[in-house]
């Protein structure tokens, strides 16, 4: 449903009949952490997420899973290799 309240004409999963359903029926504006990212829209009254109601909870434990600006960085770790194994190959 399109939104009444923050975001006034834009789709909103929690948008009911009877108004917001989200918890204290508005949305919050972006953290510091939400700076640049792709998801962020500007309204009049300020900057917010478009995919995320109350972004503080994203940031709460880590890096956001929406954010657009934050690259994960996965450490490739070398596997321990059973030498007998290896001189078992290597007579191949």
């Amino acid at each position: 449903m399109k939104c009444t309240t923050v975001r006034k004409g834009m789709e909103c999963a929690f948008m009911t009949a009877k108004g917001c359903g989200y918890n204290g029926g508005v949305c919050f504006e972006i953290v510091e952490q939400c700076k640049g990212c792709g998801r962020t829209i500007e309204i009049r009254s300020g900057w917010y997420c478009s995919a995320c109601p109350e972004p503080t909870n994203k940031w709460k434990n880590g890096n956001c899973n929406l954010a657009t600006h934050v690259s994960s960085i996965t450490s490739e770790k070398n596997q321990k290799i059973n030498p007998i194994k290896a001189s078992k190959r290597s007579r191949k």
